[in-house]
């Protein structure tokens, strides 16, 4: 990979966040000292925007990785390729980051096994290199390079928790749901709806956000409320809206669902 790809990786418009505490403040900090960053936080609060947007405000490039099960440590570092002449080399994602200067965002990285995760170690510490051990390259970090990483603590469990040797060589910043009044201008803005509408939309989300662990694994998220409200912005009854971004993506229990359809039906 070589310098002009940067270019590619850096976001041209400024995304949407609306900041909540000094969070961004504390990035800013941290990206200066080039600390490794984690954002913990539910489903759908505003981690993976607050990262675009942090990297639109910096003027980084950014590369996103959708860590899965399945990714193995050659989906980050790379791996040798077939083609008509023979194998070459191809960069992962984080060889890359770690090359040109980039935020490496893995999201939700407890998703990824922990065999892997490891390889992201000699890059968070005083270090800052990557070793290419199929290669046998030492691929030294760009000064401009960072990682952030994100995880939602509520669906920890023994199998899927990082390891405290890779805990403990990130600074972390928790994320939520913002305040009603916060979330509502965020559904206002994202959604394209008058803000009674946003109002009723995150009165729905409170009470659903209630039954967590009494019959849910999460509340409804801020995610699922811009959904609701696109969807009413394009016309769609507000009911049969509800239904489709707010009641049916979160359980498929019967009861349940009558219990949220009933939290739409209060407010519309």
């Amino acid at each position: 990979m070589s310098e002009f790809n940067r270019d590619q990786y850096l976001i041209q418009n400024e995304p949407y966040y609306r900041s909540v505490k000094n969070e961004v403040e504390m990035y800013q900090a941290a990206y200066d000292a080039r600390m490794p960053v984690m954002l913990k936080g539910p489903t759908g609060c505003g981690k993976s925007r607050f990262v675009e947007y942090m990297a639109w405000k910096l003027q980084k490039p950014l590369i996103t990785v959708a860590c899965n099960e399945d990714m193995t440590a050659s989906d980050l570092v790379g791996r040798f390729l077939l083609d008509a002449t023979g194998t070459k080399w191809q960069d992962g994602p984080l060889t890359v980051a770690a090359r040109i200067g980039a935020i490496c965002y893995l999201d939700e990285v407890v998703e990824a096994r922990q065999d892997t995760t490891v390889v992201i170690h000699p890059l968070t510490d005083h270090r800052r290199e990557l070793p290419l051990e199929k290669k046998g390259e030492l691929v030294k970090a760009h000064d401009d390079f960072q990682i952030v990483i994100s995880y939602n603590p509520g669906y920890q469990s023994l199998m899927k928790d990082l390891k405290q040797s890779t805990k403990q060589r990130f600074g972390g910043l928790d994320f939520d749901y913002p305040s009603s009044e916060i979330e509502i201008e965020i559904v206002t803005h994202e959604g394209g709806v008058e803000r009674d509408v946003a109002d009723k939309l995150v009165q729905i989300a409170h009470r659903s956000r209630n039954l967590k662990g009494h019959g849910l694994d999460e509340g409804m998220s801020t995610r699922l409320l811009v959904y609701a409200a696109q969807l009413v912005a394009k016309g769609i009854n507000p009911g049969d809206a509800c239904q489709m971004a707010l009641v049916t993506p979160l359980t498929d229990d019967p009861d349940m669902r009558d219990t949220l359809g009933a939290a739409v039906n209060t407010y519309f």
